[in-house]
């Protein structure tokens, strides 16, 4: 409430607030506890427990029991957090780091490569990765200088714009959505409520995260959908491919073919074969073949739906 955010800080507030000492039970003459016994708890004794999850859901049941929560309508957004990590202390994602360096040995270290060996942290690389704080993201979000940060998640009661769940996140697109459905299906076990509506950005308007509302969950997206059909560019949009219904294919206005079942080999083969295939090409022509090339874009290509 008074974002107090480091514990030497709230020790200090703690000897002049009488709100604090209130609130902790301390009479005028108690001593304040040392700001270490603060970390020391916070990263030892509470750190592998559920306490601070008690305590949330605990809140959270007085706010049902007084009728705060409709439960019929929830919103869904993200804020970002910036992390305690220098700048100057980072190296670009793709450099190597020798992370048996003693220099290098911090708990959030520790904690970031247990993650990678568990959750596989490494499958795509970051622009920046922050030594002291690797699990830090290198964002621009906010708009100014990137920087390090995390990204909290909320979950909130459309009603009294109560919150009914939050779930810290790197600050990236991806885990912030997944992060939703985390939050709903906690929710959902917790105090078996399950909203009509979700509302959001357009970063949950992925066709994925729709899917998961609509067909998974039965709930109504109030999401704008995440369009890319126009380009911005000279480039072909989704829109001007037309679908042959003969062929069982899409055309670009150049008569060329867009095959989901395509890939590109040495030697031409048919159309029909058993590899498997990961991506969407344009299907290369002959030269003669080739018109409005300035328009053909292979890096940004609509896909079949």
């Amino acid at each position: 409430m008074f974002v107090v955010k480091r514990e030497r800080r709230l020790g200090e507030e703690a000897h002049l607030n009488l709100a604090y000492r209130w609130f902790c039970r301390l009479s005028l003459e108690d001593e304040v506890p040392n700001h270490s016994t603060f970390s020391k708890n916070r990263h030892g004794r509470f750190r592998d427990s559920d306490l601070f999850r008690w305590l949330f859901n605990e809140v959270l049941r007085h706010c049902m029991d007084a009728g705060l929560v409709k439960g019929e309508g929830f919103a869904v957004g993200a804020s970002i957090i910036k992390a305690d990590a220098s700048r100057q202390r980072g190296v670009p994602g793709d450099e190597p780091v020798n992370w048996s360096d003693p220099s290098l040995s911090t708990r959030a270290v520790r904690e970031y490569l247990e993650a990678l060996d568990e959750e596989a942290l490494a499958e795509t690389l970051p622009k920046r990765l922050s030594l002291p704080d690797p699990q830090a993201r290198w964002t621009a979000a906010p708009g100014g200088r990137a920087f390090y940060a995390y990204s909290t998640d909320y979950l909130i009661d459309t009603e009294h714009s109560v919150i009914m769940d939050v779930e810290p996140t790197q600050a990236h697109r991806t885990a912030e959505v997944e992060s939703t459905k985390t939050m709903i299906n906690r929710v959902e076990a917790q105090f078996d409520i399950k909203p009509e509506r979700l509302i959001g950005d357009t970063a949950y308007g992925t066709a994925p995260m729709l899917a998961w509302m609509v067909e998974e969950k039965d709930i109504e997206p109030h999401v704008p959908v995440w369009d890319k059909t126009e380009r911005k560019n000279d480039s072909f949009s989704s829109n001007d491919f037309h679908w042959n219904e003969e062929a069982e294919e899409y055309r670009c206005p150049a008569g060329n073919v867009l095959r989901s079942e395509w890939r590109a080999f040495a030697r031409h083969k048919s159309q029909h074969h058993h590899l498997p295939i990961q991506t969407d090409r344009l299907r290369d022509m002959s030269d003669e073949s080739q018109v409005l090339p300035e328009h053909c874009d292979s890096q940004d290509r609509p896909q079949r739906p």
